[in-house]
């Protein structure tokens, strides 16, 4: 067996993390997650629209994962959508992303999908890092992420690279 697939293997059975199969709150989007997700949603203007944000999220070993999703009507909307995604996520860290591109199976290919890498201080002052997927499917944008003081790359690549959009 390789290095990386030990790597997983060890990452999964960490027991620190919990790692199970969820959903995106409107079924559309697979992924695994090292915790149980609760489920908050809220509206928020996005794209110069206000839309109803769903976030599957859940702590575990002193990160955080998040899976978010939101309609948009307007296909027109997508690209400005992930723009602002991106843009509030640097934000909430004072920190300038490094983006490196993503491939989604099953997502609607779309070129502002991306995989945004952040370190930076969280309001508090603490480092954090943080890993964000945005993509989209149909009119949806989705923001998959992984929040913490550090986040080991074998957990971020064991959640980003299970994510899957369903028929």
């Amino acid at each position: 067996m390789g290095g990386l697939a030990w790597g997983l293997l060890l990452a999964a059975c960490s027991p620190a993390h919990d790692w199970r199969e969820v959903r995106s709150a409107d079924g559309a989007v697979q992924a695994l997650v090292p915790c149980r997700p609760q489920l908050h949603e809220r509206r928020l203007a996005l794209a110069g629209t206000t839309v109803k944000l769903s976030l599957q999220a859940c702590d575990s070993g002193g990160q955080t994962w998040g899976l978010a999703s939101a309609g948009l009507l307007d296909p027109a909307r997508l690209a400005p959508a992930l723009d602002e995604l991106a843009a509030a996520a640097g934000a909430n860290l004072a920190a300038s992303p490094r983006t490196l591109p993503l491939q989604v199976p099953g997502a609607t290919p779309h070129p502002g999908s991306r995989r945004v890498a952040l370190e930076g201080r969280r309001p508090d002052g603490q480092g954090a890092q943080m890993r964000v997927a945005l993509f989209t499917h149909g009119t949806r944008v989705y923001q998959a992420t992984a929040l913490g003081a550090r986040l080991p790359e074998e957990l971020v690549d064991t959640y980003l690279g299970s994510l899957r959009v369903q028929p």
